[in-house]
């Protein structure tokens, strides 16, 4: 009988340490949000590659032209003519 309550003691401990754990994670702030580069304040831009040299960039960077997106005016001048 003595087992059994030691037992039953046990498991209540248990449960009361798991269910105070998962209480604690679930307070923390997650890393998305946390400022810094990459964080919300920054807006996500698509990468895009060079249609000359094949480098990539952010869309923000890219100079249009008429055969597709290039890292610099130089590379579309030479591409394009």
């Amino acid at each position: 009988m003595k087992y059994l309550i030691v037992l039953a003691v046990l498991a209540v401990a248990f449960w009361i340490w798991r269910s105070n754990r998962a209480g604690r994670q679930s307070q923390r702030v997650p890393k998305s949000s946390k400022s810094g580069p990459g964080s919300a304040s920054t807006p996500v831009q698509a990468m895009l590659q060079c249609a000359h040299c094949g480098v990539h960039l952010p869309a923000g960077d890219a100079v249009s032209g008429k055969r597709g997106r290039y890292c610099s005016p130089e590379h579309r001048a030479q591409l394009e003519g």
